[in-house]
This record gives C-alpha cells, structure tokens and sequence, in this order.
C-alpha cells in the first residue's frame, strides 16, 4: 500500500469517526430534549402551627345535604368504609377539606365534593358537624391486644401509645398546660367508635404512603410502620368497639 492510499484512509476514518461523534451527541440531545421534566412534589401541608378555625354551624348545617348520603344525616357514617364525622374536631375537619380541596389526600368521592367548596365552606361544614353530638360509646375490648397499643404501646416494637395524641378516651388530646412549645392540638382527630374498616384502611395508607399530604401525615407515617398486620387489625378493632 502506497503512502499516499495510506493518508488517504486514516483521513476517511478520522472523518467517520468525526461523523459518528457528532450523530451520537446529537441524539443525545434530542433524546434530552424529548424527556419530560420532572414535576416538582408539592410540599406536605404544614400544620405545626395550626390554630383552631372558627365557623357558622347554622350555616354548615344549610350545605350538609349531600355529606348525609355518606356520613349520615346525624354525622355517622352509612356504611363502615365511611367515618363517623359527629362530634370530631372542627379544625381536623376543616384540614381534610382543604388536603382533599388540594388534591393533597385523594379519594374519588371526597376530591370532587371538595373541589367545589371554598374556605368559608369548608369552616361551616367542620363546625357544624363538630357541633353534633358523637356516636354512643360501646364497652371497649377491655384487656385486648388493641387496648395495650392504645394505651401504652409496645416499647419493644417501638410502637407508641396513640392516647399520647388522640387522648385516653379516643376523643382527642387532653394537653398539660406547659410554658413549651405544643403540638397542633386541634388538628388531631377523634377515634372513638370509627369503623375499624374505615381505621385499618387510614393506617394502611399511613404505612405505604398513601397519604402523606401534611406534616401530621408524616408522622403518622412513622408510627403506621411500626405496625405489623395483626396489630393493625388489633388496633383499629378496638377503636371501634369503644
């Protein structure tokens, strides 16, 4: 092979390979160009500094008739998968609205309703369904595996005592009066009497991230980990049996 053939090859190759560069760069490029940008993860709803919200019951109980067909014309639920809104707290009513209102908690029911509700609503419907007298305490499963969670939890699991935040009667935080700074008290539901479907599905949500719109959410994240299925099930028995 001659010098110049020679030349001539490496400078057909050099090119090729020029060529070659170029076409991978640049689809790369349009394979950058074309995928779709993330969509940022809207921040969880913070509650930490949540006041109790104030708003006209009378006027909640005009805007209620379609709740009844779910949550009952006296505020308990038709059917178990429903929960019991009589005499819940106003604040952690309005909450939910407002998660369900911005699509941070989703349900195929609620998300429509709230999405046609605005801020002086959601206040009138939590006040007037806080205002309503809340289901009969049953017995309770008094020595039950579901008691000792509730109330004192399990160490060696690393479960807590939910009294610690839903009080020791299932109907919210009793709080110490304390100089310190507090949690949102308000923002804290009522459990006594839900229907234990109702419960094992919010923990179940809790637990695989299902819902995690506030910073309450998150929390409850952490303690929903800590349950197995048994206990669980154990718990959301006993809630609703008291």
């Amino acid at each position: 092979m001659t010098l110049h053939v020679k030349i001539l090859l490496t400078g057909v190759l050099v090119l090729a390979a020029a060529v070659t560069d170029g076409t991978v760069a640049q689809q790369a490029a349009d394979v950058a160009d074309a995928a779709p940008m993330a969509t940022p993860t809207a921040a969880p709803l913070d509650l930490r500094r949540m006041q109790p919200i104030h708003g006209d019951a009378q006027a909640g109980a005009g805007k209620a008739a379609v709740c009844a067909a779910c949550h009952g014309a006296q505020g308990v639920g038709i059917a178990p998968n429903f929960p019991n809104l009589a005499g819940q707290s106003a604040t952690y009513l309005y909450v939910q609205l407002r998660e369900f209102h911005a699509g941070e908690r989703n349900d195929p029911v609620m998300t429509a309703q709230a999405t046609m509700l605005s801020d002086t609503d959601m206040r009138d419907l939590a006040a007037y369904f806080a205002a309503m007298p809340p289901k009969a305490a049953g017995p309770g499963a008094a020595g039950s595996r579901g008691e000792q969670l509730y109330l004192a939890g399990d160490p060696a699991k690393g479960i807590p005592p939910c009294q610690g935040c839903h009080g020791p009667t299932g109907m919210g935080p009793e709080p110490h009066r304390s100089s310190a700074p507090q949690p949102p008290w308000a923002t804290f539901p009522h459990l006594r009497g839900q229907p234990s479907l109702y419960l094992a599905k919010q923990l179940a949500d809790y637990k695989d991230g299902a819902r995690a719109g506030s910073s309450n959410a998150k929390v409850m994240q952490g303690v929903a980990q800590t349950l197995d299925d048994d206990d669980l099930k154990a718990l959301s028995v006993y809630l609703s049996s008291f």
